[in-house]
């Protein structure tokens, strides 16, 4: 095979997420798969063996649900890609879909919750508010709670009488505090554990009356699972030895909790009792769990890949669950850990290097989003990509970074994007000094924060890169807090300290469009003609700028209803960045 072929047969490869069933009727699940080319919604009856796709829309399809009883499919559309719009629902077994609260108007997704009385929980934003509404068929929906602080609801009782907020109300959109109310709007209980240490609300209980609520939270500067009864308040903290960030999810009986620990971009799985307090290790491959669920039966099923191997989705009894259909996805290289010395402690860091050529090697460095992400040892059709073109891909997983205590998440503060960069520059230095990489052929890349940081590296570290390539990049705080989701702009004051008003300084300090006078690498950025996520306004100022200094640029518009849900424009845009760093770093 080819090496053009090779890689964008990677992405041509059917992928899935993890089925997940309805909890009184385990033999009801959905699940996305990008099969037709486009990531949508498919039911699948596990009793007859039959799949049915759900949704069918130009852009694809991100949010979906399906209710405890497995009689409703729930799924968001947004309108034209641009992430605002109404939920939907439909029948399992398909027939007419239909406004799951039709007399809401449109907003951006923040949540649903579901209860086997038909009572559904919405969580939607718009107009400088979050607000959370509760639906049933046949009632006028009612507004639970609002506030201009972020805030969405967690979970919802399978009875319907207890109903999990998660609210920026005190330590703000990073930090959330955990209420849970009753359906009337009362408050049952509150968690607030301070400045600094959010509460997670994840799951109720999934047995019937039962009211306990599976949570996280940052006692000991990592997340951490805790067992909560709102009602008698009484908490039960679940403490492993071993490093890393953890999450967690009930087992069908509610006796045992799954137990999904994150470390060094690896995942570990364990069952935890909670009557005898007995921790087991499950025992899987080497690589990243990506989503996990315990079945009936004891038995869990999860998303697993390396990045040497494509995903696939397992059973803890050895077996393949389910395949998507169509070809496999060619495997990749593995990838090498670093531990670097950083100016805020050791940075951990990933490298993926050519399976032909000789060091050093002409380097793209690729950042990610979020930034409250992390990059990991998993399957990336976008890393392969580079390394079957003869690049070396080096990930930093900077200050700011999820999956290595909360002390390294919440170091961003006041010098937002610096600091990041800073622990970048560390990085670059010790893969040039061992030979790595090529110190004239380094292009520094990434998408959304990862694209922000892209393009403030090239202002503020002119010099140190041949090149960049930045995708649905942030170039001016300001003005993308002028035009964003209300989400975004709740974690813009969280992350900066308030608002542009607020703190102009920090956001003019913090911004690309501050130092695009000092860019002297050519640049290439992607954009989405109605992105939430990244508007487009701001991008075309820079553009604007880079333009008036006389920078060398290209600019990529794509179309809303083209966006990255849909195979073909993934492909093409990977082909635009592989094209235009072998033009600048000189690789043939």
């Amino acid at each position: 095979m080819k090496a053009e072929e090779r890689w964008q047969s990677r992405f041509r490869a059917s992928r899935m997420s993890l089925p997940t069933w309805a909890r009184l009727a385990p033999s009801r699940s959905i699940y996305r798969s990008n099969v037709t080319g486009t990531w949508e919604v498919y039911a699948w009856d596990r009793a007859t063996g039959v799949t049915r796709q759900v949704t069918e829309r130009p852009r694809g399809t991100t949010y979906a649900a399906i209710d405890p009883t497995g009689q409703w499919v729930y799924w968001f559309a947004d309108t034209d890609g641009d992430e605002f719009g109404m939920w939907f629902r439909q029948p399992f077994s398909g027939g007419a879909a239909e406004p799951a609260a039709p007399d809401l108007p449109p907003g951006q997704p923040g949540g649903i919750a579901l209860s086997t009385t038909g009572l559904v929980a919405l969580t939607l934003a718009s107009e400088g508010a979050f607000r959370i509404h509760l639906a049933r068929d046949g009632e006028p929906t009612r507004l639970l709670y609002e506030h201009p602080e972020a805030a969405w609801v967690a979970d919802m009782s399978l009875d319907g009488e207890l109903i999990a907020i998660n609210h920026g109300e005190y330590g703000g959109f990073r930090h959330p505090a955990l209420r849970v109310v009753r359906k009337s709007g009362d408050t049952v209980g509150e968690l607030y554990d301070g400045p600094g240490k959010g509460v997670i609300g994840l799951t109720f209980a999934p047995v019937p009356g039962d009211r306990r609520l599976l949570a996280l939270h940052e006692r000991r500067r990592r997340h951490e699972p805790l067992v909560w009864d709102p009602v008698t308040g009484e908490q039960r903290e679940i403490w492993l030895k071993d490093s890393g960030d953890l999450t967690a999810d009930w087992y069908h009986d509610g006796r045992g909790l799954l137990i999904l620990r994150g470390n060094r971009a690896r995942s570990h799985m364990h069952r935890y009792d909670l009557a005898g307090g007995v921790l087991t290790l499950i025992d899987t491959p080497h690589g990243v769990i990506d989503e996990a669920m315990p079945r009936p039966g004891g038995h869990v099923e999860y998303s697993w890949s390396s990045a040497s191997r494509p995903p696939v989705i397992r059973s803890s009894t050895g077996q393949v669950v389910m395949n998507a259909g169509g070809p496999a996805a060619p495997p990749s290289v593995p990838v090498e850990d670093l531990d670097v010395d950083g100016p805020g402690g050791l940075i951990h860091a990933l490298v993926s290097r050519p399976e032909s050529g000789a060091a050093p090697f002409p380097t793209v460095f690729m950042l990610h989003g979020g930034p409250a992400e992390h990059d990991q040892d998993s399957f990336s059709p976008e890393v392969a990509a580079w390394v079957d073109a003869g690049f070396a891909v080096v990930r930093v997983n900077y200050r700011g970074s999820t999956g290595y205590g909360s002390a390294w998440r919440d170091a961003l503060h006041a010098e937002v994007g610096h600091i990041e960069l800073s622990d970048v520059a560390a990085v670059r230095q010790y893969v040039t000094e061992r030979g790595i990489a090529d110190p004239g052929r380094m292009l520094l890349s990434g998408t959304g924060w990862g694209g922000y940081l892209a393009l403030l590296g090239l202002g503020t570290q002119p010099g140190q890169w041949a090149a960049g390539i930045a995708a649905m990049p942030i170039a001016c705080h300001r003005t993308a807090y002028e035009d964003e989701a209300e989400s975004l702009r709740a974690y813009h004051r969280a992350l900066l300290g308030g608002s542009p008003d607020d703190q102009p300084e920090r956001y003019a300090a913090s911004s690309p469009i501050t130092y695009v006078d000092q860019v002297k690498s050519p640049v290439l950025i992607l954009a989405g003609e109605d992105d939430t996520r990244s508007p487009l306004r701001q991008v075309r100022m820079y553009v604007d700028q880079l333009a008036e200094h006389g920078c060398e640029h290209e600019l990529y518009t794509y179309s809303p209803v083209r966006g990255t849900l849909v195979v073909a424009e993934r492909i093409a845009q990977m082909a635009l960045q592989l094209d235009f760093a072998r033009k600048h770093l000189q690789v043939s």
